[in-house]
């Protein structure tokens, strides 16, 4: 089994966060260093380290991580303009937090990430 992460904590309320939304599959909460004016984290609440770690009964989480980011990004007022979904894998992909989580950031222009 994977080691406890303070995700883990906050998803079972031991620890105080903001929670916006919370299901039997995922749970987001406020970033408590927000790098934009809307930065939201939403985590599964089984614990899968990294993207490296996704198995095929991890789908159904995977997806509503997308589903709820729709749905808060409409509540703040950031989907008619705008905003951007980050997952990070392992250190060079600067990922701190070995839980996986998407990042939903909006409320301004973030400007270009990487070229592709």
């Amino acid at each position: 089994m994977a080691e406890e992460t303070i995700f883990s904590k906050i998803i079972r309320k031991e620890i105080p966060a903001q929670i916006l939304y919370q299901d039997d599959l995922v749970t987001a909460f406020r970033d408590i260093s927000p790098k934009a004016p809307t930065h939201i984290l939403i985590v599964p609440n089984v614990l899968i380290p990294t993207v490296n770690d996704v198995e095929p009964e991890h789908e159904a989480a995977l997806g509503r991580l997308f589903t709820v980011a729709r749905k808060l990004a409409a509540e703040a007022g950031i989907a008619e303009d705008g905003y951007r979904l980050v997952m990070n894998c392992n250190r060079h992909g600067g990922q701190e937090v070995y839980h996986i989580h998407m990042h939903l950031l909006g409320g301004k222009s973030l400007g270009a990430l990487v070229s592709c």
